[in-house]
């Protein structure tokens, strides 16, 4: 017999025991049997460990088994299971930088994991707490939406970022006059209990904070924009400073554009004194003047600090005096920002004189502050003399020609600055363009020397 051509099927009838004593075995007269899962066919019929593994998943939340499970098996779970359990399930028990992306990259849109330490956990905690805090309305959140969270997140979280605080909600108009007229009078009103959240309550129990940015103020409020919502008030300032002073490993405080006066800056650097890990303070953009610099000064000589910016303030010649006394006895200050204050001529020969004999800091702004000749005739033998100023801004300032002129015969024996920034300083184009000169060989020269000191090598 030829053999069937492909595609054809064979006609050749079943041998008539076959269709008499089983009728079964006849396809023809097979009872068709449909499965209820409508994915499952005869030809894939998974394994028993799938079937466990997707069980598990199923029923992660009522019983989240991962520690007993095979190191494969474990990668099964962790990349299937919901995003959205709740965190009392999952923070202490999920290792994997995998799921935690998952988590991020469903919540936000924009995901920048090396500004967390390239660590998902860590920027799924610090965010989520953030925003539990940029929401938080006093009397009317419950305190235990943040403090319910402290077990979870306080070893993962090393830095809070908060841009906005809400104010309480503003009682009816109505309402809010009969409340006032049961009082004997106006003056006997008190401000809330407290304005905004009690960070004393937070920042302490947070075993791994080393920075905290701040800013007490709300964001978009488009037309329902009032003062109030700028307030930074005395007892959101007392509970700070006691939050800070208890966080024995934060590095960096930064405090800005909240309003913050002389007596509520003498308030927080008083917590500040002595602080053991403190190397940033960031108090720009605020309402501090002279008292408020005296207290700054003294924090220079009793803490750590690196960095310093109290840029746009109320500083003046009192204030800029007292900073640079302590500059001047200070061997740690590498970074001072006073740009946008006032300190004129008297408080920039103060800074000058100071410069004189300190040999540790590298960068300084003097932007803004209404300097003029009498400074750059001082700043000309500061070039000439120390060698540890590397980055210098004396922009938007009144210096002149002759100033100018002053500040290029300091820069002829300079071999140290690599950045001179005069825009706006009315030096004149040809002073500006020969200090430009002269920056351009020195930035050459502090190539050269980083190039050497990579390529020679070291000692054990």
């Amino acid at each position: 017999m030829q053999e069937n051509v492909a595609g054809e099927q064979n006609t050749v009838p079943p041998p008539s025991h076959v269709t008499e004593k089983n009728p079964a075995a006849n396809p023809r007269r097979m009872r068709r049997i449909i499965a209820e899962d409508p994915e499952w066919n005869l030809a894939i019929v998974p394994q028993l460990t799938e079937l466990c593994i997707q069980h598990i998943i199923n029923n992660f939340e009522q019983n989240p088994i991962l520690e007993s499970l095979l190191p494969d098996h474990q990668k099964k779970v962790l990349e299937k299971i919901s995003t959205s359990l709740p965190l009392t399930v999952t923070a202490n028990l999920i290792r994997d930088e995998g799921y935690w992306k998952r988590c991020c990259t469903g919540r936000w849109t924009v995901c920048d994991v090396s500004l967390y330490g390239n660590s998902w956990k860590q920027m799924f905690f610090e965010r989520h707490l953030e925003n539990i805090l940029k929401f938080y309305i006093p009397d009317t959140t419950s305190p235990n939406q943040v403090l319910d969270i402290i077990p979870l997140c306080k070893e993962y979280v090393k830095k809070l970022e908060i841009d906005q605080f809400l104010p309480p909600v503003k009682l009816d108009q109505k309402k809010e006059e009969e409340e006032i007229s049961d009082t004997e009078s106006d003056a006997e009103i008190e401000e809330p209990s407290m304005d905004h959240f009690d960070l004393s309550l937070l920042v302490p129990t947070l075993p791994h904070l080393e920075e905290l940015h701040l800013s007490y103020g709300v964001k978009d409020c488009g037309m329902n924009f009032e003062w109030n919502l700028l307030e930074f008030t005395y007892r959101d300032c007392c509970s700070l400073a006691n939050a800070i002073k208890k966080c024995s490993t934060l590095k960096a405080f930064k405090l800005t554009r909240s309003k913050v006066d002389d007596d509520k800056a003498r308030i927080l650097i008083q917590h500040l004194l002595d602080h053991p890990s403190l190397v940033e303070l960031n108090l720009s953009h605020n309402l501090i003047a002279d008292r408020g610099a005296r207290a700054i000064g003294k924090l220079i000589n009793r803490s750590k600090m690196v960095t310093l910016n109290i840029c746009d303030n109320r500083i003046r010649a009192q204030g800029a005096q007292s900073i640079a006394h302590a500059l001047s006895k200070n061997s740690t200050l590498t970074s001072l920002n006073l740009r946008l204050n006032c300190i004129e001529d008297e408080g920039g020969q103060a800074i000058c004189h100071a410069l004189l004999g300190n040999s540790t800091l590298t960068t300084l702004h003097l932007g803004g502050n209404e300097l003029s000749e009498p400074t750059a005739t001082l700043f000309s033998q500061v070039l000439a003399q120390n060698t540890a100023l590397t980055h210098i801004n004396l922009s938007c300032n009144h210096i002149g020609l002759d100033g100018g002129k002053q500040l290029l015969e300091g820069m002829s024996d300079n071999k140290t600055v690599v950045e001179f920034d005069l825009r706006l300083a009315e030096v004149g184009q040809e002073s500006e363009y020969l200090i430009n000169q002269t920056i351009k060989a020195n930035q050459e020269l502090a190539r050269l020397k980083n190039l050497h000191h990579s390529t020679t090598p070291h000692g054990p």
